[in-house]
């Protein structure tokens, strides 16, 4: 492909019924081309996967049941020369789980499992593109080269490895990639984390160079406050890289947290927009280049049920290598870091309460004296770096003046004890920018 492409992602979410394919036709046959599409597993078919590998018995209706729900997607895939292909996974599905059953710790089995529903969804989607005119054709991330950082689990793609391995030849037409997984170091199949689509998307328009990234959702874009606490608001129409990574670490589940990585020095713009809502221009969010600006209030991300840890350290030379040190062990745990921030005598983070205790007994290894406090949540100011513009606004509140405040590169953090949450949500909407804008 020589000219700049445009990359479409289509989440699980979006890929519910036949409805959600005559979406996608229609978004593709009006885009901008060369496009390239990645897509996730048809919606519930990831969750039923990893049913199955806990209960190997399950395994034989679950194959049936996969074959129907896939063909109703696609109907006359049946008569489509994919549907060789299309019997060949269900039979490695077969062969995943009699693996299983043997042995339930066989990792390369349990990922070729997972990994068959973005290939059955590639091979549907394909075939139900292809009958409505458009050159499409199903393209597997580890066929073509693509390098994750791990074995087994990834966190994010290797774009020097995978640019010096990827079959550029394959994009061409309208290539379904599968999302989600790509080779690991130990040359087997190796998995990102749920939601790692996102992230296969960016990766393959930082190694394409493409124009921009659409990722098709069922919400219209990053809220100021999750949905999830009842506070009403609208998406916001613009955030910097930095801010979105911010939001993705905290509190926004929309987008997986290795998003905006491949695109950042790139300035790839990142659009997130709604698929039943395709034809309408208006609501969505992008995600582009940082800009500075007055001190402005996006959006508030949180984090229920935190506790906060004061370690005191002893000034050392080496007190750098012992912080290296501990965040490894802490990695090595799968203990989450809501935040943290350091000084040559005192290390502070924010684990979540029922991490609490293993992450104590690490931090004690390393310092002499700990102490912890509980709060009800740990709110993040995205895009606000002023901390005396936010004291300001948070003066109005007199039950909020007391409470921790902290900076970090893109965001301010606040520790509340307040157990309304949607309710101090909903009171702090009055400090974040109409829509997103100054």
């Amino acid at each position: 492909m020589s000219e700049l492409s445009e990359i479409h992602k289509f989440g699980g979410s979006c890929l519910r019924d036949a409805s959600d394919l005559e979406r996608i036709a229609d978004i593709l046959e009006n885009a901008t081309k060369p496009v390239i599409v990645v897509v996730s597993a048809l919606w519930g078919t990831t969750d039923r996967l990893m049913r199955a590998a806990q209960e190997p018995r399950y395994a034989g209706r679950l194959v049936n049941d996969l074959a129907s729900h896939h063909l109703r997607f696609s109907p006359t895939m049946i008569d489509s020369p994919l549907y060789d292909v299309f019997q060949k996974v269900l039979e490695g599905i077969e062969d995943s789980l009699t693996a299983l059953a043997m042995d339930r710790d066989d990792k390369n089995a349990y990922n070729r499992l997972l990994a068959s529903g973005e290939r059955l969804s590639a091979l549907v989607i394909a075939h139900g593109l292809s009958i409505r005119g458009l050159p499409a054709h199903p393209v597997g991330a580890e066929d073509i080269g693509l390098q994750l950082d791990g074995a087994g689990n990834a966190t994010r793609v290797d774009l020097k490895g995978s640019s010096a391995k990827l079959d550029r030849s394959a994009f061409h037409g309208v290539p379904i990639v599968t999302g989600w997984f790509g080779e690991g170091t130990d040359g087997e199949l190796a998995l990102l984390g749920r939601g790692g689509s996102d992230h296969t998307a960016t990766a393959l328009a930082a190694l394409l160079q493409a124009r921009r990234v659409i990722l098709w959702k069922d919400v219209l874009g990053i809220y100021p406050v999750n949905p999830r606490w009842g506070v009403e608001s609208t998406p916001i129409p613009y955030l910097g890289y930095a801010e979105a990574i911010a939001f993705s670490n905290a509190d926004a589940t929309i987008l997986h947290p290795a998003t905006v990585e491949p695109v950042y020095e790139m300035g790839i713009p990142i659009e997130i927009r709604h698929l039943s809502n395709h034809k309408n221009g208006g609501l969505k969010t992008i995600i582009g280049p940082d800009i500075e600006a007055t001190p402005n209030i996006k959006g508030i991300a949180c984090i229920p049920r935190v506790a906060y840890v004061n370690a005191e350290v002893r000034y050392s030379q080496d007190a750098a290598r012992a912080l290296g040190d501990l965040l490894k062990e802490l990695e090595e745990e799968d203990i989450r870091i809501c935040s943290f921030e350091t000084t040559n005598t005192q290390w502070r983070f924010v684990f979540l309460q029922h991490e609490l205790n293993r992450g104590v007994h690490i931090i004690n290894r390393h310092c002499s004296s700990v102490n912890y406090d509980y709060y009800a949540a740990m709110l993040s100011f995205i895009g606000c770096c002023d901390i005396e513009y936010l004291r300001e606004q948070l003066a109005q509140h007199h039950d909020a003046q007391d409470t921790p405040l902290y900076e970090s590169a893109t965001s301010i953090h606040m520790l509340s004890k307040r157990m309304d949450i949607s309710r101090m949500l909903d009171e702090m909407m009055a400090f974040v920018a109409p829509s997103g804008l100054d």
